[in-house]
């Protein structure tokens, strides 16, 4: 089977002819149709991650969708983070039990770059963040796979209005495609003049805030809530640490909660997984992507990781059907 190898942490992978994996007990095989490049694989494969150097070769990969058994599935691989491959491949195994079976209608390659990352998004903005009807959101890094998600599944949801924010113009673009009320551009690393531009798109205070970047943006971002509003934060791209004052805690009794995927119980991956596919099935639910041919993965490896891509790029083993 054709598959793509980290031979050399730091370095993107090569196409090769490998043999088809063996599955162990409770695995099944999987025909890959769509595999995402996500930032998780790109972390992974510099052998510099939290999960330590990864023994190569390996197929990277951690989730991808495909057919087994004749159903169509949505599946998660540790490729990068343990032993073994993952979905950059035509054939993979997976547990079984790990499978989650879309809906009908369900395009594989929309599920595949909607994925864990859309994930996320509902989940952060639901389980953490308690989001309901008739709420104001801001959601930053509103231009990323995340937060184009959280924009769709907060309107799903019934927020009354969601303002974006989103640092470079082709991704203020995708936010308002996404369907924001609003989008603030993040531009500047003065905290009070982002906090005028939120105060300003918004209709009043703001209840919830979904944070992928913390830094500056969440601490303008934090200043714009009511009293008891909840900043629920998933990322740090713009910054490890966050001017958020303690005038602004204190003063508003704010909630400044965190969120990783890696919290949730399979069931509650299998049933959001589940959610997302069929919000996209209906048409409700889309972000920004490009497929390419896993023939093409050193080249989409490289200007994924460099921000070059439309979105996010999703490399097809097989066609679909």
């Amino acid at each position: 089977m054709r598959a793509a190898e980290i031979r050399e942490t730091g370095r993107p992978p090569a196409v090769a002819e490998r043999d088809a994996p063996v599955p162990g007990d409770g695995e099944v095989l999987v025909d890959v149709l769509a595999a995402p490049i996500t930032p998780l694989d790109l972390l992974c494969a510099t052998g510099i991650s939290y999960f330590g150097k990864p023994a190569t070769p390996y197929v990277p990969g951690v989730q991808g969708v495909g057919t087994s058994g004749g159903r169509t599935v949505w599946f998660p691989t540790a490729a990068g983070m343990a032993p073994g491959d993952g979905s950059m491949a035509e054939v993979a195994a997976i547990p079984e039990a790990a499978l989650v079976e879309l809906p009908d209608g369900a395009d594989p390659v929309l599920v595949a770059a909607l994925g864990l990352s859309a994930v996320a998004a509902h989940m952060a903005l639901t389980w953490r963040g308690g989001l309901t009807a008739g709420e104001q959101v801001i959601v930053l890094g509103a231009g990323g796979v995340v937060g184009q998600a959280a924009v769709q599944l907060a309107r799903t949801a019934g927020a009354r209005r969601i303002i974006a924010g989103a640092r470079s113009p082709a991704a203020r673009e995708r936010a308002g495609r996404a369907g924001a009320d609003a989008v603030v551009a993040l531009d500047t690393g003065d905290v009070a003049e982002l906090a005028r531009r939120f105060a300003d798109a918004s209709e009043g205070p703001a209840d919830l805030v979904l944070d992928p970047l913390f830094g500056v943006p969440a601490a303008a971002a934090a200043r714009t809530l009511r009293p008891g509003g909840r900043l629920v934060n998933l990322g740090g791209s713009a910054g490890e640490t966050s001017p958020i004052d303690s005038a602004t805690l204190r003063g508003k009794s704010l909630r400044v909660l965190g969120f990783t995927n890696n919290e949730l119980t399979a069931e509650q991956r299998a049933e959001a997984i589940t959610f997302v596919a069929g919000q996209a099935a209906a048409g409700r639910l889309a972000v920004a992507h490009e497929t390419v041919p896993l023939e093409d993965a050193a080249t989409a490896w490289l200007r994924q990781g460099e921000g070059k891509a439309e979105g996010r790029i999703v490399l097809t083993p097989r066609p679909a059907g």
